[in-house]
């Protein structure tokens, strides 16, 4: 019972609509996996196989961020934020 009254109040107050900031979440998960991606590179550089697939990996990341900054520049820009 303790456990539901500690948590009975938890998300009352938002900063920002849901949608919003599941954006910001997924930018921050997708900038660290960018953060990691080099030393997935290095880590593979004798094996060619593997080594593309991280540099393609990267590259989809980079493409998913870029994407993703448009649209919270495009939700402040609606007043959404």
């Amino acid at each position: 019972m303790s456990f539901i009254l500690e948590y009975e109040h938890v998300g009352e107050t938002a900063g920002c609509s849901d949608h919003d900031h599941d954006l910001i979440a997924e930018l921050s998960r997708r900038l660290d996996n960018l953060w990691r991606y080099d030393q997935y590179i290095a880590n593979a550089e004798w094996r060619n196989d593997l080594r593309q697939f991280w540099v393609d990996a990267k590259a989809m990341e980079q493409q998913a961020i870029s994407r993703l900054k448009q649209l919270i520049k495009q939700e402040v820009e609606n007043g959404c934020f």
